[in-house]
């Protein structure tokens, strides 16, 4: 592949990894601080989605970030967008879910093509 591809791959993982973080670091601020008050969207509990909604939005967007395990990082964050897009927003009408699809959509390009050679998993 050249390195224009890499580059697209870069480019994907940093954007759409850095704009998830805008919604994952406040929830790990949050849990750090002991602010549990949080949805409990699949019955798990809201101490437990709140760790599971920071896994996927907070950590497994910082490894993506750096290209380490980038694929199955991005799994969680998958599994969170579903549930955001079509349990909590699942009544909703598609311009309140929009961004949740669009999250998944970029996570699964993301988790079909990798990290590229920009990463450190290439180091």
């Amino acid at each position: 592949m050249n390195a224009t591809y890499h580059l697209g791959l870069l480019f994907l993982r940093l954007s759409f990894s850095g704009m998830m973080l805008t919604h994952g670091i406040p929830k790990l601020i949050n849990l750090i601080q002991g602010d549990i008050a949080f949805g409990d969207p699949i019955g798990l509990g809201p101490t437990v989605s709140l760790i599971l909604a920071v896994i996927g939005e907070a950590i497994c967007p910082i490894l993506i970030i750096l290209g380490i395990k980038t694929r199955i990082a991005a799994i969680p964050t998958i599994i969170t967008m579903v549930i955001a897009a079509f349990v909590v927003h699942g009544s909703d009408p598609l311009g309140t879910k929009e961004l949740a699809l669009l999250y998944l959509f970029g996570f699964v390009t993301i988790a079909l093509l990798g990290s590229g050679r920009f990463s450190l998993n290439r180091r």
